[in-house]
């Protein structure tokens, strides 16, 4: 057995597994919104689904473990994701705050609780 280096470090591994949860999380959620807008979801573009995706990321790096599985995403209503569209388009041009921009986010969830 030789000392060779491993192809992938432990900082690598941690920031994949770490990419993985985020992923799942975020999936698990999209399920329950879909599931809960029926025929509403059809509505939305692939875009506006990617992007949709993209903010509850976004979230779910800015909160924490906890809070996030008190959130329930599966009472949001089409208007609530337009406006959570809208807020992440502000996070993307950098409108404003990102801290803040993201708590204007969960707070549209966790107004649906």
């Amino acid at each position: 057995m030789t000392n060779q280096r491993p192809d992938v470090t432990d900082e690598e591994l941690g920031i994949r597994t770490h990419e993985l949860r985020r992923a799942q999380a975020v999936q698990r959620e999209i399920e329950r919104v879909r599931h809960n807008l029926k025929r509403e979801w059809a509505s939305l573009t692939d875009h506006e689904i990617e992007e949709f995706e993209w903010v509850l990321g976004e979230l779910w790096g800015y909160t924490a473990r906890d809070e996030w599985e008190d959130l329930r995403f599966g009472h949001l209503q089409m208007h609530d994701v337009r406006k959570m569209l809208l807020l992440g388009r502000e996070l993307r041009k950098h409108s404003r705050n990102a801290v803040d921009i993201l708590a204007d986010i969960k707070q549209v969830v966790a107004d649906r609780a």
